[in-house]
C-alpha cells in the first residue's frame, strides 16, 4: 500500500487545472526592453549587427526578385526582429529565419508565395541566369519543411499580433505635399525608409514618426531648409501624435546605421562619412540644448537611467520595463502563481497552456478574477483549556514512582 501523502505535500498540490499563462502582445518595444532581450540570449553587439543586417538584406533581395510589395517587406522584417529577440542565434540559421519571416509575411499581407518559391528565388539570385532552377526541384523539399516549421515560432514571437505599420504610405503623401523632387529628395526619402528597417526603429516608433524622420533626414542630406520640416506646417507633431524626442531618436538610429555600417545600406554609399557626422553633431547639440534623452523611457524607468545613456551608445542595462501600451503589466501573466517564466513561449506545453492576448486590460481582469480561487485564506482561533488539578496530582505520583529503585 502506498504511503499517505504528508500534509505539506497535500498543501503543495494544485487544486483544479492550471490557470494557463497569458502572453500579452507588445505592438511597441522600446530600447530598454530590446537590450534586455538581447542580454538574456547572450547576443553580443557585433553578432547582433551582423545577423540583423544580413537577414534584412536577404529579405529585401528576395522580395525584389519575387516582385512583392513594400508592405510585405515591412511585415517580414518586423517578424524577423521579434523572432531574434526571443531565440538565441545558436538555435537557428539567420537565413532560415529570414525565409520564414518572409513566408509568414506573404500570408499575412495576402501576397501568397510558397516556401519553395522563396527558396528558389534566393537560389536563382546566386547562380547565372542559365543555371536557374524551378520551385519544383527536389533539392528544396527538406529545406521548405524547415521553413514551414519556423512559421509557428514566428507567429508566437509576435504573439499572433497582425497589426502592422506601413510608413511609406504616409511618407509619399507628405513628400508630394512638400513638393519634393521625385528624382532627388523623394527618392532619397524612399530609400531611407527601407534602410530604416535595418535598425530597431520600426519596433519602437509609429508610422507618422518614421515618415517624418525620413523626410527630415532627406531634406538635411540635400541641404534644404529644415525649418519647414521640424514641427511646422504639414508635419506639425501634435497633428500626427508624435514628438520631437521620438523623431530625434529615429534620426539618430538612422545616423548610427550610416556611421557604422554605411556600405550595407542604400543611401550610405551616396554620401561621405563626414556628411553624416556633421548632421549628427547638429542633432546632438539640439538634443543637449532641449534635454532630449537618447532613447524613450518606459513609465517604470527613472530619469537617472536616461542621463546615463548618451548619444550613440547602446546600453546593456538590466531594466525589465513594461509595455508602453500596458503600464505595470508583465509580459507574461500566470494567474494563481507568483513564479512565472521569463517567456511563456519558451516552456509552451510543459507547465500549462500558453494563451495570447492583444488586450492587456482584459488579461489583468482575468488574472484578478482567477486569483480569487487560488488565494489561501487562514483563520486563527484561540481556545481556552481549563486546568484540571487531579491531572496535576497524577503527574506528581508518576514522577515519585519513577525515582524509586
Amino acid at each position: 500500500m502506498a504511503p499517505a501523502a504528508s500534509p505539506s505535500e497535500r498543501d503543495r498540490e494544485r487544486v483544479g487545472p492550471h490557470p494557463s499563462y497569458i502572453e500579452v502582445a507588445k505592438p511597441y518595444i522600446l530600447q530598454a526592453r530590446i537590450q534586455k532581450c538581447l542580454s538574456d540570449i547572450s547576443m553580443t553587439d557585433a553578432k547582433e549587427d551582423a545577423v540583423r543586417l544580413q537577414g534584412v538584406a536577404w529579405i529585401d533581395q528576395v522580395r525584389r526578385a519575387l516582385q512583392l510589395p513594400i508592405r510585405t517587406f515591412n511585415t517580414a522584417v518586423i517578424y524577423y526582429h521579434k523572432f531574434r529577440l526571443l531565440h538565441p542565434d545558436h538555435e537557428y540559421n539567420w537565413a532560415d529565419a529570414a525565409a520564414a519571416a518572409l513566408f509568414t509575411a506573404c500570408k499575412i499581407e495576402d501576397t501568397l508565395k510558397k516556401s519553395k518559391e522563396i527558396l528558389c528565388a534566393h537560389w536563382n539570385l546566386k547562380v547565372a541566369p542559365g543555371e536557374g532552377l524551378s520551385s519544383d526541384d527536389p533539392r528544396f523539399e527538406n529545406h521548405s519543411k524547415l521553413i514551414i516549421g519556423l512559421e509557428r515560432l514566428m507567429l508566437e514571437s509576435a504573439s499572433f499580433d497582425f497589426r502592422n505599420r506601413y510608413p511609406q504610405k504616409l511618407m509619399v503623401k507628405l513628400a508630394r505635399a512638400l513638393k519634393f523632387d521625385a528624382n532627388r529628395e523623394a527618392k532619397t526619402t524612399w530609400n531611407l525608409s527601407i534602410d530604416l528597417y535595418k535598425t530597431f526603429a520600426p519596433l519602437k516608433q509609429s508610422s507618422p514618426t518614421m515618415a517624418i524622420a525620413c523626410l527630415e533626414l532627406a531634406a538635411r542630406l540635400h541641404g534644404k531648409d529644415t525649418a519647414r520640416f521640424v514641427d511646422a506646417g504639414l508635419v506639425r507633431y501634435n497633428k500626427w501624435a508624435t514628438s520631437r524626442a521620438e523623431v530625434m531618436e529615429t534620426l539618430l538610429d538612422l545616423l548610427d546605421l550610416y556611421t557604422h555600417h554605411r556600405s550595407a545600406t542604400s543611401v550610405g554609399p551616396l554620401y561621405t562619412l563626414e556628411h553624416f557626422i556633421n548632421i549628427r553633431i547638429g542633432l546632438n547639440q539640439e538634443a543637449s540644448a532641449a534635454n532630449i534623452p537618447r532613447y524613450a523611457l518606459y513609465a517604470s524607468e527613472s530619469a537617472s537611467d536616461a542621463e546615463s545613456t548618451t548619444n550613440g551608445i547602446k546600453p546593456r542595462n538590466g531594466i525589465d520595463p513594461t509595455s508602453p501600451l500596458t503600464p505595470a503589466t508583465p509580459a507574461t501573466l500566470s494567474p494563481g502563481t507568483d513564479l512565472h517564466p521569463k517567456s511563456a513561449i519558451g516552456i509552451r506545453g510543459q507547465n500549462g497552456t500558453v494563451r495570447f492576448m492583444l488586450d492587456a486590460a482584459r488579461a489583468h481582469d482575468e488574472r484578478a478574477e482567477v486569483d480569487k480561487f487560488h488565494k489561501v485564506e487562514e483563520e486563527e482561533y484561540e481556545v481556552e483549556v481549563p486546568n484540571d488539578s487531579r491531572m496535576d496530582d497524577r503527574e506528581k505520583e508518576k514522577g515519585r514512582v519513577g525515582r524509586v529503585r
